[in-house]
């Protein structure tokens, strides 16, 4: 198959990119180089030298439909990442992520081509707070935290009948979205703007919503990325990892292979079809424990500083019910959280790692959202 991968040359899609080359594809890779992600804008050294590389932004329709020319599959992962610099960089993340989209299926509505199939990368973010359960009153989908419950120190969910601690469940994707961060809202829109393009012109498309992705190539130098990232460039700079809350709040952590393992199956897959599929471990795993793990696997003496603040928006529980792509796609994740580590901390030692965390805190503080 003849594919463009948008994004292609950054932390998820570049994976993808090597797994579609080894199984015999021709693959494009659309990408802006950004230099949040790529210090310097240069091309990363990973980059497969098998596909073809186009330099470009998905915010120019010129320019994207030269990069669909010819293409049969289109993996779209191109986007601005990061739920608290969203906050401020509205109208960035706006342009890129729904902006962007809107450039790709308004050329796939109106101009004639050859895709065939639509593979969208979704977020669990647009969940807003994952599911919990009351004892007596079972599986709720709660509001986010007030202020006031989070200045109390109240950080767990509270049944709003009886006021009883809910523990966290998992999520399904039948689960109502409720955004609090821009980012979460343009991936919401991102996802629902390509299903409906795709149910109405007859194009099979597929929205995967990624849990908390980790893995090598992500980025150690930007302070917007997952949380492993960020506390990896702490420990490597001698500098302890900082978790918000009581660092008892849960994520469901999973590894970029099993990322490029749900997105293949969906290409390959015909029940994946203008389906919404949630894409994780299904297994939560608290914020403290994941510092702790981290630094025992870099044998470090450093421990994670717990700092009871909050920031504007965080959920407190999010993990994946994985029973439907199990189910319809026969995905099963292979890479456990320690094994993920290893390899992330093996990898870790061959790149720079710039700790910005303070700077990227000092913003959001400065802007009233930490």
């Amino acid at each position: 198959m003849k594919v463009l991968v948008t994004g292609g040359a950054g932390f998820i899609g570049s994976f993808i990119v090597d797994e579609l080359i080894r199984r015999g594809h021709t693959v494009r890779i659309l990408d802006n180089l950004d230099p949040q992600v790529h210090p310097g804008g240069e091309k990363p050294a990973y980059l497969n030298p098998h596909a073809e590389f186009m330099q470009g932004d998905v915010r120019d329709a010129e320019t994207l439909k030269k990069a669909l020319d010819g293409r049969e599959i289109v993996f779209h992962e191109a986007a601005a990442v990061g739920m608290g610099q969203s906050q401020y960089l509205i109208r960035h993340y706006v342009d890129v992520n729904i902006g962007g989209t809107a450039n790709l299926l308004d050329i796939l509505a109106n101009t004639k081509h050859s895709v065939q199939k639509l593979i969208v990368a979704a977020s669990q973010s647009s969940y807003g707070e994952g599911c919990c359960a009351c004892p007596r009153h079972g599986v709720i989908k709660p509001d986010f935290r007030e202020e006031e419950q989070l200045q109390a120190h109240r950080w767990e969910h509270e049944c709003p009948q009886c006021g009883e601690l809910m523990p966290p469940v998992p999520t399904p994707e039948t689960t109502p979205m409720d955004c609090r961060a821009i980012y979460a809202m343009s991936k919401r829109d991102q996802e629902e703007m390509a299903l409906n393009i795709g149910r109405t012109y007859n194009l099979p498309t597929v929205a995967l919503r990624y849990f908390n992705v980790y893995g090598p190539r992500q980025s150690l130098s930007n302070p917007y990325t997952g949380v492993l990232a960020i506390f990896m460039s702490r420990l490597a700079n001698g500098n302890s990892p900082v978790i918000y809350e009581d660092g008892l709040q849960t994520r469901d952590f999973i590894s970029v292979h099993d990322i490029v393992q749900a997105n293949l199956l969906a290409m390959e897959n015909d029940n994946a079809n203008y389906q919404v599929f949630n894409v994780g471990m299904g297994i939560p795993t608290t914020i403290k424990d994941v510092a702790l793990m981290l630094a025992k696997v870099l044998s470090s003496p450093i421990e994670p500083t717990i700092s009871l603040k909050y920031r504007k928006g965080d959920t407190r529980h999010s993990y994946a019910d994985i029973t439907k792509i199990q189910s319809a796609l026969n995905y099963q994740p292979r890479v456990t959280l320690e094994e993920g580590m290893k390899e992330l901390v093996e990898w870790s030692r061959t790149v720079n790692a710039e700790d910005k965390f303070e700077q990227a805190a000092k913003e959001l503080a400065a802007r009233g959202l930490a």
